[in-house]
């Protein structure tokens, strides 16, 4: 059985299982001295020692560095991907719990990589920005889908729209804090920083419209309302 390229990826996808173990040290390599180094002093060749392989067999999947850090970005996504998922599932059963799943998993998730997860995002030559921008409507997907059973408590005009504003304000506010000089930092500061968010999205989604339905059809597109199955 041999290696196929996958079109999505640009790099060869491993189809055996010895080919997958060394491809998932070789991302773990680049993901270490990239977080510790920076994505400017990572080399093929440090990433080769670090991984333990033969530089050639890096570059027998990719072409160069730009595919490897293409990977590396599609690694870490998928894996937030999964993390949101797995944090929204074990959410305490309410609104509140949800939105405090959500703000704890993607302030957790930045915070994981330090810088790394910015500057993958800012990586020139990668399909990252496409591949982001994937990882944003999965999570908002996660977070609506979550949220459905208790659409009824958000008594904003719009409850899908209200969802799409948190969705985007916890985003937002957890790459601000990666990419401040001073984010919040330790699980404690994290926790009580995510708490924080979740307190405002929820007075946000708790409170009605200050302009009721009047801003609908003046610019802004009508959207569906959240329902339950």
């Amino acid at each position: 059985m041999t290696d196929e390229p996958n079109p999505r990826s640009h790099y060869r996808q491993p189809r055996q299982a010895r080919s997958a173990e060394t491809l998932a040290r070789v991302l773990e390599a680049a993901e270490e001295i990239a977080s510790s180094a920076g994505l400017e002093d990572m080399t093929i060749t440090g990433v080769a020692k670090r991984a333990g392989v033969a530089v050639g067999s890096i570059y027998r999947r990719f072409e160069g560095k730009d595919q490897l850090v293409a990977a590396l970005t599609e690694r870490m996504l998928e894996r937030r991907e999964e993390y949101v998922a797995e944090r929204l599932r074990a959410a305490e059963p309410s609104l509140s719990g949800v939105v405090d799943a959500y703000a704890y998993a993607l302030l957790q998730s930045f915070a994981d990589t330090n810088n790394l997860f910015p500057e993958l995002l800012r990586a020139r030559g990668t399909s990252a920005p496409d591949r982001g921008a994937h990882t944003i409507l999965e999570i908002h997907r996660l977070l609506l889908e979550a949220a459905a059973p208790y659409a009824h408590e958000i008594r904003r005009s719009h409850p899908e729209a209200a969802l799409d504003t948190v969705a985007r304000a916890i985003l937002g506010a957890c790459f601000h804090n990666s990419l401040r000089p001073d984010p919040v930092t330790g699980q404690a500061a994290r926790s009580r920083y995510a708490d924080e968010l979740g307190d405002m999205a929820m007075a946000y989604l708790l409170t009605p419209d200050r302009r009721g339905a009047a801003h609908v059809g003046s610019g802004t597109a009508p959207c569906r309302t959240v329902t339950t199955n």
